[in-house]
């Protein structure tokens, strides 16, 4: 195998699951026909996924490419978990998401949204594609609950995606933040030890540049148009980002290690850092990179601001945390611990996230302005 390998015949599990995915696509209301010719191709890219396993107890081996060759079911079940994750987030944001296109600010928008829910599918189809395809009855049942559980109803395995998007200033702070972390999960599957799933990631990871890049032009437009106050925009981001760290998992996470060591899922630079890991502390690693990163862009983002408006910052990783050590913890948005009862944090915390007073003012006043930088949409 070599090259990037477009699949198109599937087994009797995979079509039936097919069957399922039309009924879902019906039941979450997005309508088939905004498709038009977009195609959920299966696709491999067996070029980058590469041939030994790169890291791990088991570096150096071949890397394996059917189930009989994983040999532990331990092993098995910790690959299976991560495409099911993987799968449920991208079929999440769509449930998200949807509702959305018939308020789109611009045609732009519009596309681009309905672009990013293209390929979610596409991706989650993927991974249904591989649990049915490698994994037997254990993969079929997987794949069926990708499709059963529901974001509207919390029943989602991530809490990002079971998170409510209201409106368009939710969508670009989600794909801008969420679908950034989404990038580094996919990144670190890439080399994977279980070679289809790291086949999948190349083309996967094409398709999430888009993504993660319309939440950060959509943000520069906002900000350039200046009619929502930054003050706002800034409690928006101290909602998204935390719960974008979240993503990452806990500080010290023994299924973080177990994945490193059955070379399952690596680092973020797993292939361009020349030190070793440091396998007890995984999540947190990939973490500061996402950190670092949110805070480079948003100065370019803020940087866009009209005279006189205060400058847009991410919060501190400390704040309004509930997963990791911080998690429950009262911090600041700048980070510093805060002196004071439960009620004076919860009056803090009023004052730095949006109220309902600050979505019905979104909504029903600066949202009947032009409220972002049109564009237009040049795309087919």
């Amino acid at each position: 195998m070599s090259g990037t390998e477009i699949v198109e015949d599937y087994s009797p599990n995979f079509e039936a699951w097919i069957n399922d995915f039309s009924e879902w696509q019906t039941r979450i209301g997005f309508d088939p026909s905004w498709l038009g010719d977009y195609r959920f191709d299966i696709k491999f890219d067996w070029d980058t996924a590469g041939n030994k396993i790169e890291f791990g107890d088991f570096e150096g081996m071949p890397k394996w490419e059917r189930r009989m060759q994983i040999p532990q079911q331990n092993i098995r079940d910790a690959i299976i978990t991560m495409i099911s994750v993987q799968g449920d987030t991208e079929f999440a944001s769509v449930e998200q998401q949807n509702h959305l296109l018939d308020t789109a600010p611009t045609e732009y928008d519009k596309k681009s949204a309905l672009r990013i829910m293209c390929e979610e599918q596409r991706h989650g189809w993927q991974m249904a594609y591989v649990l049915c395809t490698y994994f037997g009855e254990q993969g079929v049942r997987e794949a069926s609950k990708l499709l059963e559980r529901n974001a509207l109803e919390g029943t989602r395995i991530l809490g990002s995606f079971n998170a409510p998007i209201d409106h368009w200033l939710d969508f670009f702070c989600f794909t801008h933040f969420i679908d950034r972390d989404g990038k580094y999960q996919l990144k670190m599957l890439s080399t994977s030890s279980f070679k289809p799933l790291a086949a999948s990631m190349g083309p996967m990871l094409k398709e999430e540049s888009f993504h993660l890049g319309t939440g950060a032009n959509g943000l520069r437009r906002i900000v350039k148009q200046g009619v929502i106050p930054c003050e706002l925009l800034q409690k928006y981001l101290n909602k998204w980002i935390s719960t974008g760290l979240d993503l990452f998992g806990t500080d010290d996470s023994t299924s973080a290690q177990w994945a490193y060591v059955y070379g399952v899922k690596g680092r973020y630079d797993e292939r361009e850092s020349d030190i070793d890991a440091d396998r007890e502390h995984l999540n947190e690693a990939s973490r500061e990179l996402y950190f670092q990163e949110l805070r480079d862009e948003m100065r370019r983002i803020s940087s866009a601001r009209k005279e006189g408006e205060p400058d847009l910052f991410i919060p501190s990783d400390k704040f309004n945390r509930g997963i990791g050590m911080y998690a429950g913890l009262k911090y600041t948005i700048t980070g510093e611990e805060f002196e004071g009862s439960d009620d004076d944090y919860e009056t803090y915390l009023i004052s730095v996230l949006p109220t309902q007073e600050d979505e019905n003012k979104l909504m029903n006043d600066y949202m009947k302005q032009d409220w972002i930088q049109y564009r237009e949409w040049k795309g087919n």
